[in-house]
């Protein structure tokens, strides 16, 4: 929920004043000139889930053998309540974290509102040279770079390999196939073919894409949610569902999700690799190799997944600049991020982390690296993020029959047209 005008004038004036302090007594890494050593707290905000958080939690902590006088204060916010949680603690300035670990389509909205510092000009230039090009491209706006990427990610369908073996099919490469696939499925072993995540928007954006269309045409400053590609999109949603191809829940779809998939009570899911670890603690994945990775199922017009991940930013009102912006260097160098993929399947960021043997050796990784190639870029808008809400509504009602696809698209639209004021 967005604050008052005031709220947001106290925030960018304690950036600016944060930004001519530090131009004081800071170089391009943050660093502080006149001590040449960092010291005091930074409160980290990871938006991590339950299986990656111990992870990050040990990794924050490791930075303080790097830096004896900092200490990092790690905590967990759930990535649900993260976006309004962050807003508010900025917006009044108590409490606030000092580094954030945001959704990429979060950061245009936070640089919008002046919630964030930039991104000192030395690692600003690192990032671009060595950084994958469409990970560093969500941490920009207005020209300017406010957070640095650190992990990159996509959809993909996810598949029990002996499920489909013994219904003796292929993994699916159209919604047509995942259709024809799930009959034999129910045939041969009783289960249902796929789990259908309908109650976050994310996984709305394989069906518009695959339709040939998106939610909106930012160029041109068009809402095209309710084209005839987004029709479709709902459309070809809720015919998974109601041709008993697929499974769904309006409610607690992520868990609903991950206990039907692992459990063996369906065959296939949509996920991404943040879901890798998770998986594989489940009583159908005890045999790691049973899981089984292959690209989201085609509509119409094609195949397409979105582009996701997180980025880490500074709070532009921050205590301990230096300091938090030399804990996000050291967050998104190439030895942390090998360490998380090592642990926890997730992609870097850095092109040159690709080379090294813990993420070659990555069976995932190597799956997801050229699916993130083709990812869809999504629009940088500060708006990104209020735009899932609505469309978070209707893709629900939409996949569980509460409204038809042609209404769905519409409402989409009609709620778009209210935060997109000024847009056709």
């Amino acid at each position: 929920m967005r604050r008052g005008i005031a709220a947001t004038a106290l925030v960018a004036t304690l950036a600016l004043a944060a930004t001519a302090c530090g131009d004081s007594d800071s170089g391009d890494s943050g660093e502080k000139k006149s001590s040449g050593e960092l010291s005091g707290t930074v409160t980290w905000w990871d938006t991590s889930n339950d299986t990656e958080k111990a992870t990050f939690k040990k990794i924050a902590e490791d930075f303080h053998a790097q830096h004896p006088k900092v200490t990092v204060k790690y905590v967990n916010v759930p990535y649900g309540d993260a976006q309004n949680k962050i807003k508010n603690a900025f917006s009044s300035g108590s409490d606030a974290p000092d580094v954030i670990r945001a959704d990429v389509g979060w950061v245009a909205d936070f640089a919008s509102l002046g919630y964030l510092d930039k991104v000192p000009d030395a690692k600003a230039k690192e990032v671009d040279s060595a950084f994958l090009k469409q990970a560093a491209a969500s941490g920009r706006y207005d020209g300017q770079m406010y957070a640095v990427p650190q992990v990159i990610d996509t959809l993909g369908l996810f598949y029990n390999k002996k499920m489909l073996k013994d219904a003796g099919v292929e993994p699916p490469k159209s919604l047509e196939e995942v259709k024809t696939a799930a009959a034999a499925i129910k045939s041969k072993t009783g289960n249902t073919g796929m789990y259908l995540r309908g109650d976050d928007s994310f996984w709305f954006l394989p069906f518009i894409y695959g339709e040939g269309g998106d939610l909106v045409d930012a160029k041109n400053k068009k809402v095209t949610v309710d084209g005839p590609a987004g029709v479709k999109a709902f459309k070809a949603a809720r015919d998974l569902v109601t041709s008993g191809a697929a499974i769904t829940n309006a409610t607690d779809g992520w868990n609903n999700m991950e206990t039907a998939f692992k459990s063996g009570k369906v065959a296939m899911m949509v996920n991404g690799p943040w879901s890798v670890a998770d998986v594989y603690a489940g009583d159908a994945f005890k045999d790691k190799s049973n899981l089984g990775v292959a690209v989201v199922p085609a509509g119409s017009a094609g195949q397409g997944a979105p582009q996701g991940g997180h980025d880490l930013a500074v709070y532009a009102g921050s205590k301990n600049r230096d300091a938090s912006h030399a804990f996000v260097d050291y967050l998104t160098s190439q030895t942390v991020q090998v360490q998380t993929t090592k642990a926890l399947s997730l992609l870097p960021t850095r092109t040159a982390a690709y080379d090294q043997p813990d993420v070659k050796s990555n069976e995932m990784v190597q799956f997801f690296k050229p699916a993130v190639d083709k990812a869809v870029e999504r629009a940088w808008i500060p708006e990104n993020g209020a735009l899932f809400e609505p469309l978070k509504l209707q893709f629900t009602k939409a996949v569980t029959g509460a409204s038809s696809p042609e209404d769905a698209a519409k409402a989409s639209a009609t709620a778009f047209h209210k935060i997109l004021k000024d847009w056709k």
